[in-house]
């Protein structure tokens, strides 16, 4: 029955008739521009892996001004935020 089983894609082994190789490797492959300066992209399978390499790198390859803006910026958007729920933001104060 086909109801359990799915088709597997089919896989075409296209190679251009008039491309020069000269180990650039495929032009027709897709590949995301950071793969290259990213850890977490490999050969891990399981999410396990992938999420301690994540931190690992977000450890030892973190920006700190760019983390500190990012504060700031979800600091100012939740104040804007409570503000326009009108929560009494007198709390904060003393």
């Amino acid at each position: 029955m086909g109801i359990f089983k799915t088709r597997k894609n089919k896989k075409f082994s296209y190679s251009p008739r008039y491309w020069d190789d000269n180990g650039e490797g495929n032009p027709y492959q897709i590949e995301n521009r950071f793969d290259k300066f990213r850890s977490t992209v490999g050969k891990t399978n399981n999410i396990k892996d992938k999420f301690k390499t994540a931190w690992e790198e977000l450890r030892h390859d973190s920006d700190r001004k760019a983390n500190r803006r990012i504060l700031w910026i979800v600091l100012i958007l939740v104040f804007i935020f409570l503000f326009l729920i009108d929560f009494d933001l007198s709390i904060f104060t003393s």
